[in-house]
Order: structure tokens, then C-alpha cells, then sequence
């Protein structure tokens, strides 16, 4: 926790309210579940499906039975999972206009649930899952730490948490390329399409603040997490990283 208020010092929220962060995360969400897919693969040009993948297979190799997905949001990566024919796959989110789409999304999925949750206060027993997903989705945990204990609280002994989440490219280049695309085209596109422009500036500052590589590394084991690795994708765009219990 301490190793957490050191590098991350005050939380970036998306709007300039007394609200918790939580509260204006889930706000900013439910204003833009309509149109949330469309703008997410538009804005990654199909590369987060590849990426959604290259988790799933990874997942896969633990053979899971039960799955929580944290920050399901639209329920993609909970879709992905059913790949695996585990026998449940739970997505919890605070934003219920998102889990509405999801719910669509995963009427003929009968093996998915989404529930209404907090992932720093999920409401599960301990040791209940094989294996936590999360697709980026931590970095709009209101307290990091607290998010990665609660995924380790309910995974089972040896089980292993995945996160996806976005990082910052290592090459001077793409660094450029990317902060340019994020800071500009970004912003502009979801400001046209959205009802919510601010929740497209609010994704770029985000990706900077975000603690990523060595860092969120430090975090996990912080956290309690054994036999880290961290699995940067796409010229370090984003990365994966992946935790025991």
C-alpha cells in the first residue's frame, strides 16, 4: 500500500467532482455502454480482440473450471472464455448500463453470469476460483492494492490471476505515434460518437498515470502474488501480467 501512494500519488478521476472515483468510473461507463464496443475496436483497429486472445490462451493453460472476470464490462473477454468450456465464468462490474449490454451479448452463452460488484470488495468465498481475469480494467480500480488482494483472496491455492492492461511502448517512435493517436484522435473520434467526451480524455491520462511494467510488477508481489511474469504485446502497447496465489 505504501509502495502504491508513493508512485501513484493522487488518483486521477474522470470528473471534477467530489464523488469517489469509484462512483464517477461507474458514472462514466454508464454513459458510454451504448456506444463502448463500437469505439473500442474502432480505436484499437481489431488489435485488443488479438490481444483478448493471446489472454485466453494463456488462461487456457490452467485448465479453469471457474472464472471470475472483474471489470467485465460488455462481457468480451467472459465471451472469449467459453472457449475453454469451463463449467461457470462469473463477470462482475460497478456499471450496470454495461452488464445491460452484456447481458445481451451472452443470452446464448448459458455458462456466464454477470453480476452487479466491486472488485475491492468482490462477494465471493475464498478460494473459490481457478482462475481471475481482468481486461483493462485495473487501472480504474480506485485503490489498486486493494483490488489485487481481493482477486487473490478468491482465487484457489496455485490459482493464477491474468490482467491485460495498457502500457507505455518502450520505442521513442511508437511512444510518439501513441501518445499522439491517444491524445488527439482519440478524444476527437469519442467526442463525436459519445455522449461523454471528457471519458475519452480521461483513457489517455490514465495509460500515463498507470504504474505499468517493473512497477505494477512490485504491486502484484506487494499484493502476495508468487511466480509473476509480465508480457508486454505490440511494441509494449499493452501488457499482460499473470500472478499465483
Amino acid at each position: 500500500m505504501l509502495y502504491f501512494e508513493k508512485i501513484m500519488g493522487t488518483p486521477l478521476t474522470p470528473y471534477n467532482t467530489s464523488e469517489s472515483k469509484k462512483q464517477q468510473v461507474a458514472t462514466m461507463f454508464n454513459n458510454v455502454a451504448g456506444t463502448y464496443d463500437f469505439l473500442n475496436h474502432f480505436f484499437s483497429v481489431g488489435i485488443d480482440k488479438l490481444w483478448r486472445r493471446k489472454l485466453v490462451k494463456l488462461i487456457g493453460k490452467t485448465n479453469p473450471k471457474m472464472i471470475l472476470d472483474v471489470a467485465t464490462g460488455t462481457a468480451d473477454l467472459a465471451i472469449a472464455e467459453t472457449k475453454l468450456n469451463p463449467d461457470k465464468i462469473i463477470g462482475v462490474d460497478i456499471s450496470e448500463k454495461m452488464l445491460d449490454v452484456g447481458r445481451e451479448k451472452i443470452k446464448s452463452y448459458p455458462s456466464i453470469e454477470l453480476q452487479l460488484g466491486d472488485s475491492e470488495n468482490l462477494q465471493f468465498n475464498e478460494n473459490t476460483f481457478d482462475a481471475v481475469s481482468v481486461s483493462f480494467g485495473v487501472r480504474n480500480f480506485e485503490n489498486v492494492p486493494a483490488g489485487l488482494s481481493e482477486m487473490r483472496r478468491v482465487l484457489k491455492p496455485s490459482g493464477k490471476v491474468f490482467i491485460l492492461e495498457f502500457s507505455k511502448p518502450g520505442n521513442w517512435l511508437v511512444q510518439k505515434l501513441y501518445y499522439f493517436y491517444f491524445c488527439n484522435v482519440l478524444p476527437f473520434v469519442g467526442k463525436l460518437v459519445s455522449k461523454d467526451a471528457r471519458a475519452y480524455t480521461y483513457l489517455p491520462e490514465s495509460v500515463r498515470m498507470f504504474p505499468d511494467g517493473q512497477k505494477f510488477v512490485a504491486l502484484m508481489q506487494e499484493a502476495g502474488y508468487k511466480n509473476i511474469e509480465c508480457k508486454p504485446l505490440t511494441f509494449g502497447i499493452s501488457t499482460i501480467y499473470i500472478g499465483e496465489k
